[in-house]
């Protein structure tokens, strides 16, 4: 008799825990989170050239960010050709989250998506996706992931395109000879994205940061070219890839979409625009994607304006980072 009274009894029970748990799920997806994400190369472990590491911290500092993809979290080795250069060394990464009074994760696998990387973040840090290439992030009671990314340098097509000596890659004349050649030199690596991002489906809101070593599609076009800036139209396939097979926003541009007016070169503030052995481009990003995701504002941060919106100095990397304000 015990056993047929148990269902009737704490029928009502379990259909008040049920209707409570639906009633929290949906108040979970109509909550509005505020977030500030960053992506920033902070170059060689953040100590080169003799700098302490108080000076990229006051970066992300200034910048008021929350989850931060950080790239080279360890230096180069005294020996770095272009197609050949392993990090070596202790990251920074624990000091920088202490700096801080942040959480940490350092993304220790080995694999082509992966160059020194980890992820700080003001919030708990849980499970890491199967290729070390996310984190799920709870921000009260609502799932995020942060993913972060450092593709090969190697070969550049922008050098390429412009006969500018980078190890042994030969120079290219077309658009369509650097498409190929990017795809086949980050393919690999996207292709571990997608799989890590298929964990990501059900989140709330997903952010992918990363130093990709390779310009925008968005900002290599017609406009450009007629402006000076590039020598001619790329539809490079990273980026293009990160939004069109991940379904993501490129938010620098989602709220600057001239790429004459607000070039937002990220690469690099150690050389002259004029200089004729490099060329300035935008090659760190910030994409994301929520079913209501509102860019705030979105702000270069550098050592000086008008290459900067937030300014920092002294600026301790050769990248400048990207900084993004969203609503979700």
């Amino acid at each position: 008799m015990t056993k047929h009274l148990i269902a009737p009894l704490f029928a009502p029970f379990l259909a008040m825990a049920l209707a409570a748990g639906l009633a929290s799920a949906s108040r979970a997806q109509d909550r509005v989170s505020e977030l500030t994400v960053m992506s920033f190369n902070v170059w060689g472990g953040g100590g080169n050239e003799e700098k302490d590491v108080s000076e990229t911290a006051n970066v992300i500092r200034k910048a008021g960010a929350d989850v931060i993809g950080i790239q080279e979290t360890r230096p180069e080795p005294d020996v770095c050709d272009a197609d050949d250069c392993v990090p070596t060394g202790p990251s920074i990464a624990r000091d920088l989250a202490k700096a801080l009074g942040f959480f940490y994760y350092e993304q220790t696998k080995s694999n082509p998506a992966l160059w020194a990387n980890a992820i700080l973040s003001r919030y708990p840090i849980g499970k890491a996706t199967d290729n070390d290439l996310g984190v799920k992030i709870d921000i009260d009671g609502r799932t995020v992931y942060a993913f972060n990314i450092h593709l090969t340098d190697y070969p550049y097509q922008p050098y390429q395109l412009l006969g500018i000596d980078y190890g042994p890659a030969p120079f290219l004349k077309t658009a369509e000879e650097a498409i190929a050649t990017a795809a086949k030199a980050r393919g690999p690596a996207l292709d571990l994205v997608m799989k890590d991002m298929k964990q990501a489906e059900e989140a709330d809101a997903v952010f992918l940061f990363g130093d990709f070593n390779e310009p925008s599609y968005r900002d290599w076009t017609d406009t450009a070219v007629k402006a000076g800036r590039h020598p001619l139209p790329v539809r490079y396939p990273s980026a293009l890839r990160i939004e069109e097979q991940a379904g993501m926003i490129d938010l620098l541009r989602s709220v600057y979409p001239d790429e004459v007016a607000k070039p937002a070169f990220t690469w690099t503030p150690t050389t002259a625009a004029t200089d004729k052995d490099d060329h300035h481009d935008r090659i760190d990003f910030v994409f994301g994607r929520s079913a209501k995701l509102e860019t705030l504002s979105v702000s270069v941060v550098g050592e000086k304006s008008p290459e900067a919106d937030i300014v920092v100095t002294p600026w301790p990397s050769d990248h400048r980072a990207v900084v993004a304000k969203v609503r979700f």
